[in-house]
């Protein structure tokens, strides 16, 4: 019989774990370990549900940068005015996770914890270069989302004795934009047969022209983890935001990127001829906003 514990401290649970002797399971909106349980791919001699720890479910906005909790639902995200008016990408994804009823209890802690190459939380987190604060029986540390996987489904969080308390990302400084998109049979259910997510910040040299001073493109599923297209990152640097650097751009991350075959979504040659379009698209959705940035801030 498997115990179910409720601390109401991050000491509390990481105690709980403890004592449960390795045996331990978190569990907060519980959309990946109760199927797991159901299918007895798991055992564990304890859940401990952290949602009633204080602060795990809040969105708070500070000066540098912005963090969410681990209890934080999809539904807070896509509810959230800060989120829609500056993070469009987090706030356009958490809107098609799943149906209504798994947006709100899904959290975007643990789309990142299960570690699987295509999912949205963790593409956007490494595009919107993001850290988890990982608290353990030895204290804590904040460590960049993009280390966090070591294969497949394969985390480097061990749910065991680890606990993500918050994912936290630098706050966007204008002129700066992000963008999400997805490419699936069934979007809002079925794992995608791409995804991609963008940062992009930019620098007025006119009233008409801006060139491209950072970048961020994450990737899914192009290679065992979730991907950051490094190479076509650098090649952003220093280019005007235009539909012909983003076409160019597209390809780098292209030859970058190494998509398998998967019978239930998509063969590799067809993911690989997708990427240059989708990535262009979601580039060019990312620097129209950053340009509205410019146009609000008076550049």
């Amino acid at each position: 019989m498997t115990e179910y514990l409720i601390p109401t401290s991050t000491e509390e649970a990481i105690s709980l774990l403890g004592t449960c002797h390795g045996e331990a399971r978190i569990i907060a909106g519980g959309t990946d370990v109760m199927p797991d349980l159901r299918k007895q791919k798991i055992n564990p001699r304890c859940l401990v549900d952290i949602t009633r720890i204080p602060g795990l479910d809040q969105i708070k906005v500070m000066e540098d940068f912005i963090e969410v909790g681990a209890a934080v639902t999809f539904a807070a995200i896509k509810d959230s005015s800060y989120l829609n008016q500056h993070v469009h990408a987090l706030a356009d994804a958490a809107r098609s996770v799943g149906v209504l009823a798994i947006q709100n209890v899904a959290t975007w802690v643990g789309n990142i914890v299960q570690a699987m190459p295509a999912a949205d939380g963790a593409i956007i987190a490494i595009a919107l270069e993001a850290e988890a604060h990982i608290a353990d029986s030895h204290g804590a540390v904040w460590r960049p989302v993009e280390s966090l996987f070591d294969g497949p489904g394969i985390s480097a969080i061990d749910p065991s004795r680890q606990l993500v308390t918050h994912i936290r990302f630098p706050s966007l400084q204008s002129p700066s934009g992000t963008a999400w998109n997805r490419i699936g049979r069934r979007p809002s259910l079925a794992l995608p047969i791409l995804n991609c997510a963008v940062k992009l910040c930019l620098d007025p040299i006119d009233a008409q022209h801006q060139q491209i001073t950072h970048a961020r493109i994450a990737l899914g599923p192009v290679s065992p983890r979730p991907f950051r297209a490094r190479e076509a990152e650098t090649f952003l640097i220093g280019q005007p935001p235009t539909e012909e650097t983003f076409a160019q751009t597209a390809h780098v991350a292209q030859r970058e990127s190494n998509p398998r075959s998967s019978i239930m979504r998509a063969s590799r040659e067809y993911r690989l001829a997708i990427i240059p379009p989708l990535v262009s698209d979601t580039l060019a959705a990312a620097a129209e906003r950053a340009r509205g940035d410019i146009h609000k801030t008076g550049g």
